[in-house]
């Protein structure tokens, strides 16, 4: 049974959204504020987290930046009542999953949540891969979603394993912005391709020998992005 984790402060909408969630089969966990919730998502495992960005005391985008700083990779799929581009784009280079903004329709959210479970874990059995791959600077298990350089552990993001594997899948064929959005994310965005461009500027940090001279994934310019294996 896949279990959810709630982190919203608005008691009516967590019980209805619990009382569905758990409707449709799942286990579902709640916290009605960010410190609470903050202490569930880094101490308990789950395969999902929806999380609101208006909390008391942590707020949402607090929790997902912790979260991935200390290398939670649990989908999160973000829950707020704003609209502006500029918060959907910081909550995903935070290193959220998906959003969906207030008020939002049962069946909407109960897509988004069936699509981005569908997709983890990224590696497919059977497949061929090898447990560890070696890109650049790090090896990379794409189903148990860790990365090492040498014997150290490398923090990495569940939707920067996703940008990664499906660079991978594809090395040297050219990715357009909009295909990475729409393939990874699995959604089509209203935002900035620029999230794309910091989710592969961080991804060079990690396994360029020189970032700013990369010779894995290199730009195509005015078209996107290639990944070269030697």
């Amino acid at each position: 049974m896949k279990k959810i984790l709630i982190v919203d402060d608005e008691l009516n909408m967590v019980n209805g959204l619990k009382d569905n969630l758990e409707f449709e089969g799942y286990e579902v966990d709640t916290a009605l504020e960010g410190r609470t919730g903050l202490q569930k998502v880094l101490q308990s495992q789950y395969d999902l987290i929806l999380l609101d960005i208006m909390l008391p005391e942590v707020s949402g985008f607090d929790i997902c930046r912790t979260a991935r700083k200390e290398g939670v990779n649990t989908p999160i799929i973000l829950l707020t009542a704003k609209g502006e581009e500029i918060d959907k784009v910081l909550g995903l280079e935070l290193g959220a999953d998906d959003y969906i903004t207030k008020p939002f329709s049962l069946r909407e959210l109960l897509a988004r949540i069936k699509t981005i479970l569908r997709r983890a874990p990224i590696g497919k059995e059977g497949n061929g891969e090898p447990e560890f791959i070696r890109i650049g600077n790090i090896k990379v298990n794409f189903k148990n979603y860790q990365a090492l350089e040498g014997t150290n552990e490398i923090k990495m993001s569940y939707k920067e394993f996703g940008i990664l594997h499906y660079l991978y899948m594809n090395a040297g064929k050219i990715i357009q912005r909009d295909d990475l959005m729409s393939d990874v994310w699995g959604i089509e965005y209203d935002i900035s391709t620029r999230t794309v461009d910091n989710f592969i500027l961080k991804l060079r940090q990690k396994i360029e020998v020189d970032p700013n001279n990369p010779k894995i994934i290199l730009t195509v310019h005015g078209m996107g992005y290639k990944m070269i294996l030697s």
